[in-house]
């Protein structure tokens, strides 16, 4: 299926898929000092909800998982504030304007971080909806890390800052956060780009309808450049969903 959209044609037979699929395996990523997913049959008494376990006409799945610490994962600025904000009454749009960058975070003392020069030079004066950060060096073991306590990566406040002043609305990375892993609560990069200055007390022009994605795989053969992003998420009132984001290729039309 081919769309048009402002001067590109999109062909929607070919997605790219960015996203961890969360599963109840050691192959799952986990953040935050958790355990790995459950998913496992509903049982009542001798009934099990599982097919071969020959009791049951159908699997019937519970599963218990934390968006944050499990897999790719939306969230809203109900993230860090004191009051409720769900994701899936912030994000009411689906299609953006994305532009993929790979960046490899600068050593900082003991941490590693990516920094406002590097998002600057990646986006090279472009203004896109969403800004999609792939961190180097890319490996595999990204879909399966276990990320607690091994300080990784993440944005500097500066960095940030200047997404959210050139008007991007979604902020999408290959880390479990776009803050460091310990760092007292400051959250200095979430509270920046979601411009929150009092978790307490909301201002005004905090960015609700803005989202960060954390925990997303952009492989290798995927190359740096501006996509369509279709930003999938569960219907969660929730701060955060488990979501699948989906990039497809741009053509401009005249270069056909």
């Amino acid at each position: 299926m081919i769309a048009t959209i402002d001067n590109f044609k999109v062909d929607l037979s070919k997605p790219i898929d960015i996203s961890i699929p969360l599963t109840n395996t050691d192959e799952n990523p986990i953040a935050w000092y958790i355990d790995k997913p459950v998913i496992e049959p509903v049982v009542f008494g001798d009934w099990i909800g599982k097919v071969s376990e020959g009791k049951s006409s159908t699997n019937f799945n519970n599963i218990f998982f934390n968006p944050h610490g499990h897999g790719t994962h939306t969230e809203c600025l109900g993230h860090i504030t004191r009051e409720f904000y769900s994701i899936n009454q912030s994000l009411k749009q689906f299609f953006f304007l994305a532009e993929l960058i790979s960046v490899v975070p600068e050593i900082q003392e003991e941490d590693l971080v990516i920094t406002k020069d590097q998002i600057e030079k990646g986006l090279g004066g472009k203004t896109p909806d969403a800004i999609i950060i792939r961190t180097l060096p890319n490996f595999k073991i990204k879909k399966s890390l276990k990320y607690s306590n091994t300080n990784p990566p993440y944005l500097d406040q500066d960095a940030a800052r200047f997404i959210r002043e050139s008007g991007i609305q979604h902020l999408l990375i290959d880390l479990p956060s776009v803050d460091k892993e310990k760092d007292d609560g400051e959250l200095l990069a979430h509270k920046a780009f979601w411009n929150v200055k009092d978790v307490n007390n909301l201002n005004v022009d905090a960015r609700l309808d803005c989202t960060i994605t954390e925990m997303i795989f952009v492989a290798d053969d995927v190359k740096d450049g501006s996509y369509l992003l279709n930003l999938q998420i569960a219907s969660f009132e929730n701060d955060a969903s488990p979501s699948k984001p989906i990039l497809y290729d741009l053509r401009f039309l005249n270069a056909e």
